[in-house]
């Protein structure tokens, strides 16, 4: 199975984590709480954090109390970063696909990825991999990028007025799931679109127990502050799940 490694193009790299430097980006302001609020009790727990990016997660899991974290990601570039910045005792960085998780040895209580499922093409099958790597009513916890964003590929995402304010979003190709290359700091930056109703008929199917989901939303405390979230309140950038193994 190909598997794209985006984030060890050198140009691509060093866009996302400058992106990323910046506090106030959506990920801080808004996917990471909302992540982190649907994550159980970690004391004394073993996690595996798939696509563990720069390990700032992983770090922050320890801090939560885990026992144990293991880190992977297919990129050799973010390996180097979470190693070089996030190290601790306790935590084990491997650079491997989570496409490869059978090569994983052991099991975990939690599970957590962060922005990585619609990187894979056959989430299926890795969802299938993480039951096994689970234990018995252990928990997964994911975000990834909200599937009304994902049948984007080209041309304009909004209508807008005209002064350039955005009305609202085009939406077209829902219902034709799969490949979607877009530009994201390099051309070709290849992501899978996937319905709703797929995403949680796979969790379902692999033996998960959907608990909650989450689409946040700014507060208007912060819109005071970053007005230009307002377009959120047409598009959440984010869907983030919660499931159980049963």
């Amino acid at each position: 199975m190909a598997m794209q490694n985006i984030y060890d193009n050198q140009t691509f790299f060093e866009g996302y984590m400058q992106l990323r430097e910046n506090n106030a980006n959506a990920n801080e302001l808004f996917e990471k709480p909302a992540l982190f609020s649907l994550l159980p009790d970690l004391t004394g727990k073993a996690v595996l954090d798939l696509g563990c990016g720069f390990g700032d997660h992983s770090k922050a899991y320890v801090s939560m109390g885990a026992a144990s974290v293991l880190g992977i990601d297919i990129s050799e570039n973010m390996i180097q970063e979470a190693q070089r910045k996030n190290s601790l005792p306790g935590i084990t960085y491997i650079k491997l696909p989570m496409e490869e998780l059978d090569r994983v040895e052991g099991t975990f209580d939690v599970v957590v990825s962060s922005l990585a499922f619609h990187y894979v093409k056959d989430l299926a099958v890795v969802l299938r991999m993480i039951h096994e790597k689970t234990v018995p009513g252990g928990t997964l916890v994911f975000s990834q990028e909200n599937p009304l964003c994902t049948p984007f590929s080209e041309g304009e995402r909004w209508t807008r007025d005209e002064n350039g304010n955005k009305l609202y979003m085009n939406l077209s190709g829902y219902g034709h799931e799969g490949e979607r290359k877009t530009r994201w700091f390099v051309d070709g930056v290849i992501k899978y679109h996937r319905m709703f109703s797929t995403i949680i008929n796979a969790l379902v199917e692999a033996g998960f127990v959907v608990e909650r989901m989450n689409e946040p939303l700014p507060s208007p405390e912060l819109l005071e502050k970053y007005p230009c979230y307002s377009d959120l309140l047409h598009k959440p950038d984010f869907l983030l799940v919660k499931a159980r193994r049963s």
